[in-house]
């Protein structure tokens, strides 16, 4: 299907707070309600954060990200079962509320990455120990490390959810698992099968992805506790924001040349800033509109290269807000105004 990308960067989505739904949180990216039964329902809105700040909308993100995910959940429910209940609308998911593992597993099969928590940037700045792992001298950016490694982070500042700001609650802090169990974060035994959960979906997500010519870099997976005290994956799985992909068939010669691999997936993004400025440091310039839509472009490839499915924007003569907000009146009508 010919999508208008830069048309659509008029109708983005950027606000999904509708005030008769209760318990509203704003995160960075996704707008959430937390329901008095115990279900969560998570509108992926069209912003877009990098650098721990949001810093424009992108056509057909959320969208993107809610069906990436959706797939990716089915595809690994028989690895760990997630918190999934339903998809009353393409950018909706609602979820069990989960009791929230307070880390962020990060599994890496390269040694990449541009921001401040990844393995690059500290291999770069001299460190050889990173999240416990020792690596040795004289590896360069983007090659494949000698095993899978899981890097975790934890949030240093306390706080809920971060703001729709250029700022946001707290940032992500490297830790070890020694630190992890040591601190009383999460139990030995615990530990040991987020660990396990972790690694069987990234072997299956990098098996899936290679049939599809990706390579599955490196990804985020956030865990939770059910009312039975069951762990499931929550959030998001393997979507380009909370992955990192390449296609496989340019990565040798890229590598080889010393060039950046090709990606779809957020890293474009953090490259063209990286490229312009310090992000920590100074202040991001305004992005594009053609550098929106072809970053929009790659999330929409990456959607059916990985899947399989042409990408169809859900009715796209429909304004995305005044769509979302009347399937979820027929979902939720108990809530709904009268």
């Amino acid at each position: 299907m010919d999508i208008d990308t830069l048309k659509s960067l008029k109708h983005c989505l950027t606000d999904a707070h509708f005030p008769w739904l209760p318990n509203f949180q704003r995160g960075k990216v996704r707008d959430s309600y937390d329901l008095p039964d115990g279900r969560r329902v998570m509108v992926a809105t069209d912003r877009q954060s990098a650098f721990d700040q949001v810093l424009a909308a992108v056509p057909f993100k959320g969208q993107v990200l809610t069906q990436t995910a959706r797939f990716w959940f089915d595809a690994t429910a028989d690895v760990c079962p997630n918190h999934v209940l339903s998809y009353p609308d393409p950018n909706v998911t609602v979820a069990r509320r989960l009791d929230m593992v307070p880390v962020e597993v990060v599994v890496r099969d390269y040694l990449t990455g541009t921001t401040a928590t990844s393995i690059w940037t500290q291999y770069a700045n001299g460190a050889r120990m990173l999240y416990g792992h020792k690596l040795h001298d004289g590896m360069t950016k983007n090659q494949r490390l000698a095993a899978t490694l899981i890097t975790p982070t934890t949030k240093g500042v306390a706080g809920g959810p971060a703001p729709d700001s250029k700022t946001s609650a707290a940032h992500d802090v490297p830790i070890t698992a020694a630190e992890i169990v040591g601190r009383g974060l999460v139990a030995p035994e615990r530990w040991r099968q987020i660990e396990r959960a972790a690694m069987a979906l990234f072997r299956r997500g990098r098996d899936l992805a290679e049939a599809r010519g990706l390579i599955l870099v490196d990804t985020k997976y956030e865990f939770g506790i059910d009312g039975e005290g069951r762990l499931r994956l929550a959030d998001e799985i393997h979507t380009p924001d909370s992955s990192r992909y390449w296609l496989a068939d340019s990565y040798p010669e890229r590598l080889a040349g010393g060039r950046e691999p090709e990606s779809l997936d957020k890293e474009f993004l953090r490259l063209w800033i990286s490229g312009r400025c310090d992000p920590y440091r100074q202040p991001i310039p305004e992005i594009p509109p053609e550098t929106l839509a072809e970053f929009s472009a790659k999330y929409v490839r990456l959607y059916e290269q990985a899947t399989g499915q042409e990408f169809v924007p859900a009715e796209p003569e429909t304004p995305l807000r005044e769509r979302i907000e009347r399937n979820l009146k027929r979902a939720f009508p108990e809530f709904a105004p009268k």
